[in-house]
């Protein structure tokens, strides 16, 4: 079987960075997944920063680099994408935008993406639907429902458990990701031994006898 190519952009511009750390993390969650059912996975991470000049050149000349071209050969080449952006001015950074810019919109049509997005605080967790979610629906991507918006709260001693905390929904967004780059239902959990009973439908008649 031909291993999935799964590729994470990051545009994190320090080193190290939290973006970066979440883009890891995701990538961890969806591989693992994957592996446990026996699906192999080639991954490859991309720092923008490291394409920083080689954007701005191509957006200037019209020509991309050797690195930047092999680098978008990746990205438009992959079975899969995982893409995390810092938060600034209350959008993604103008160096993940430019990167994307360079792209095509029918290079990546069809390509499941999960989007992931880092910020101060939790008041930027809709940076993922007012402005990641249109840019990758422009791109005529295959949105994953679920996307992870980490906040510098969200790491270390002193995270947020709500729901188990971050942890926890990386787990569930690289879980959701993994079904769906294997062609199963992203939302589809493992169910238990009264999976039965628990998909019977009732009806509605016998849900207002019950409130009697």
């Amino acid at each position: 079987m031909e291993p999935l190519k799964l590729v994470a952009v990051s545009a994190g511009l320090s080193k190290p960075s939290s973006t970066r750390l979440l883009a890891d993390r995701l990538t961890e969650a969806t591989a693992r997944e994957l592996t446990a059912g026996e699906r192999p996975v080639e991954i490859r991470v991309v720092e923008l920063r490291d394409l920083a000049v080689d954007i701005a050149n191509n957006l200037v000349a019209g020509f991309p680099s050797p690195a930047l071209r092999e680098t978008r050969e990746a990205v438009t080449g992959a079975d899969g994408l995982i893409v995390v952006t810092p938060v600034f001015a209350a959008s993604y950074s103008g160096l993940f935008k430019s990167f994307f810019d360079l792209i095509e919109p029918d290079e990546l049509s069809g390509m499941p993406v999960l989007l992931g997005a880092t910020g101060g605080t939790s008041r930027h967790s809709l940076v993922l639907e007012h402005a990641l979610r249109p840019l990758f629906s422009y791109l005529h991507t295959l949105i994953l429902p679920t996307a992870v918006f980490a906040a510098t709260d969200d790491w270390g001693a002193g995270a947020d458990n709500y729901a188990g905390g971050l942890a926890a929904r990386i787990d569930r967004a690289g879980g959701e990701f993994a079904r769906l780059l294997a062609g199963r239902n992203p939302m589809a959990t493992a169910k238990g031994p009264n999976s039965a009973e628990m998909d019977e439908v009732v009806p509605f008649e016998q849900l207002l006898g019950d409130l009697a």
